[in-house]
Order: structure tokens, then C-alpha cells, then sequence
């Protein structure tokens, strides 16, 4: 099975589903998430301190799921640290490293002595002019190099979003929309408020994208923080439910197939229940309604907190620290559980469109 998660920002698909994602690749099916606002201004524009705050900095086609990442953007798989930090403590020592080196040089140059052309040996993922690595050539995602000590914000999040995909093991499409403090939305009211009657939800391009990927099951935010980023994308997968259905392959009927995951850390913070919690509700298509499933995952919390982990630029941001994210993930998950009878683990709740 295909499934396609729609994030409205990097980030927001493992903080929300990063447990049901990690189950997912765990049982071998193939997972896209699609972030839609991960652009920033025009390269001449200047950020006000609001827009840094809100993006946390401050004081405030079906690509094939082992394409290539600039790995001199993700850095090594095992540091915990951002993007663009040195190297993990437990690292090999550098003297180690230059003899195994030299050893698996000498052993590669036995195996290949007779035949009529050579090959170095190369343990440490660095190119040489001798052997260079097939993975510097992006095949999607940030193509160039990126400097992080003069890269803006919105450069990070997206590099966080492809070193979340290489963690674990998923396509991404980034589809560089502008965050909604580009678009004229100046202060936290107006930003978890009401959208603005000219800024319409991206339906033509987020739908073209979901129908080429052709997936069993779609996911969309239920907006829980009020996010007006969040509210478009729940509108886009409104209308969809909201199609005629025609005898078309493939389909364009969702209902059944479509499912509205709890915006965390939001659904925490205001103690989510269930849709009658948001501000106006939800407006649903005539014929459907919304039906609660839950995904244990127990077996995953601690995968989904190195996730979460991987958008360093956003923990302090949103949690304060490491201990606080682990707090308030540990416990919002345990009440989901309970809430669910989902043993006494953890669990996460999904909202899927089903017609009675």
C-alpha cells in the first residue's frame, strides 16, 4: 500500500504521525509526506523578528524510497545533533579511522591486482578525487551544498524535512508553498485565526500531487491548533471528500480512504478529545462522518522522539528542551491509549472519513 502524508510545515508529519510512520516502513509499505508550506520570501526580502520567532528561530511521481539525499546536507545517520554540527561523540577516533583505512586500501588493491583497472577503498562517506560518492548527486532535495552558518530558516527546516526522510526511509515532496508569515499574516492572533478571504487553499496543485501518487490512504491535519497553514490543508482534503464519484481509475471518491490525524503538540496543550473541540468544528461532506481509530505504538515512541529530535531548530522553540518534548510526548500518547484501550503503552488517534 501507498500512503501519503500531507504536512502542512516540516516537521508537523513526525510530530503527529511519526509513530504510524515508523509502523508503516516497519512492515515494508511505501510512505510519502508532502509538505506544503516550506518556502520562504523573495531572496530580496528582509524578515521581520515576528516571521523569525514563528519559524522558530529567534527569540521565539512516486520517487523510489532509497533515491539519493545530499548526504553532505543529512551528515552522518547516527548524530543527534542539527543539521550542519559536528560529528557524534562515540564516533570513530580519527587515528582508527586513517588505519582501517589504509588496511582496506591494501585489500582492495590484492582483490583488484589482477585485473586492468583498480578501485580504492573509501570507509568514511568522504569524496576523493580517487572516489567519488554517487550520493553527492541529490536526486531530490537540496541539490547544492548549503552553508548552515548563513542559511535562513526556512533553508534548515526543509534540510531537517529531507534528513527526517532519509531517517526514516521515506519519500518526501516538498512543494515550497510560502508559510503563512509571508503571506501577511503578522502576529500569533491573526496566524491561529480565521484565514483571510485572499489567501485560498492550494486545492489545484496539493490534489494534482495526491492523484499522481495514486495512494490507498491520504492523511490531512485536523487543524487542531487552529493554524490557519493547518485549516487550508484540512480544506483541501475537505473538498476532495466533497467530489462526485465517477468511474475512473483511479478513483476520485476518498471516502474510506482518506483520514485526519491530531496536530501534536497542539492536541496536548488543548486537551483534544475528539472534532466537536475544534473552534467551528468540522465541516464534512453530506454522507460521511468521522470515526476514531487508534495506531499503537508503543513499539515506536522512542523512533518517533529520535524523529523529532532530527528538527533540532524547532524543539526549543516549541517544547523548551529535549525533557519537556519527551514529557509531553510520553504523556499525550499514554492518554491516547488510555482513551483508546490500546493497552497501557502509547498510541496515536486518527480521524477516518467513512460513510455510515
Amino acid at each position: 500500500m501507498t500512503h501519503v502524508f500531507i504536512a502542512p510545515h516540516p516537521d508537523d508529519a513526525a510530530l503527529s504521525c511519526g509513530g504510524l510512520i515508523a509502523s508503516l516502513r516497519d512492515l515494508g509499505q511505501a510512505v510519502t509526506i508532502v509538505t506544503v508550506y516550506s518556502g520562504g520570501p523573495r531572496a530580496d526580502a528582509e524578515w521581520t523578528d515576528y516571521q523569525r520567532t514563528a519559524l522558530g528561530f529567534g527569540n521565539k511521481t512516486m520517487w523510489p524510497l532509497g533515491e539519493a539525499f545530499r548526504r553532505t546536507n543529512i551528515g552522518p545517520d547516527v548524530d543527534p545533533m542539527p543539521v550542519g554540527g559536528g560529528p557524534a561523540p562515540w564516533l570513530a577516533d580519527p587515528e582508527r579511522i586513517t588505519l582501517t583505512q589504509e588496511r582496506a586500501n591494501t585489500q582492495a588493491r590484492q582483490f583488484w591486482q589482477r585485473a586492468a583497472w583498480t578501485r580504492t577503498a573509501n570507509i568514511t562517506n568522504q569524496e576523493t578525487q580517487d572516489r567519488p560518492l554517487a550520493d553527492s548527486v541529490a536526486g531530490q532535495g537540496s541539490l547544492e551544498i548549503i552553508d548552515f552558518k548563513a542559511a535562513d530558516a526556512t533553508e534548515i527546516r526543509a534540510v531537517e524535512d529531507e534528513r527526517y526522510a532519509w531517517f526514516m526511509e521515506v519519500s518526501l515532496i516538498q512543494l515550497g508553498l510560502p508559510d503563512a508569515v509571508f503571506r501577511g499574516y503578522q502576529n500569533d492572533e491573526q496566524l491561529l485565526g480565521a484565514i483571510r478571504d485572499d489567501d485560498d487553499p492550494p486545492y489545484d496543485l496539493l490534489r494534482q500531487e495526491i492523484q499522481r501518487l495514486e495512494p490507498q490512504m491520504v492523511y490531512f491535519p485536523l487543524a487542531v491548533g487552529n493554524h490557519v497553514d493547518h485549516q487550508l490543508c484540512r480544506e483541501v482534503g475537505l473538498s476532495m471528500l466533497a467530489e462526485d464519484r465517477r468511474w475512473i481509475m483511479p478513483t476520485t471518491d476518498f471516502g474510506g480512504r482518506m483520514t485526519f490525524y491530531e496536530d501534536f503538540p497542539y492536541a496536548w496543550w488543548r486537551d483534544f478529545t475528539g472534532p466537536r473541540d475544534l473552534p467551528g468544528g468540522i465541516d464534512l461532506p453530506p454522507g460521511l462522518g468521522l470515526e476514531a481509530r487508534y495506531s499503537d505504538i508503543s513499539d515506536m515512541l522512542e523512533r518517533k522522539a529520535a524523529g523529532i529530535r532530527v528538527y533540532a531548530s524547532q524543539i526549543v522553540s516549541l517544547f523548551n528542551s529535549d525533557q519537556d518534548m519527551l514529557d509531553d510526548l510520553f504523556g499525550y500518547h499514554a492518554r491516547v491509549a488510555l482513551a483508546g484501550a490500546v493497552g497501557t503503552g502509547a498510541a496515536e488517534r486518527y480521524w477516518s472519513a467513512v460513510r455510515p
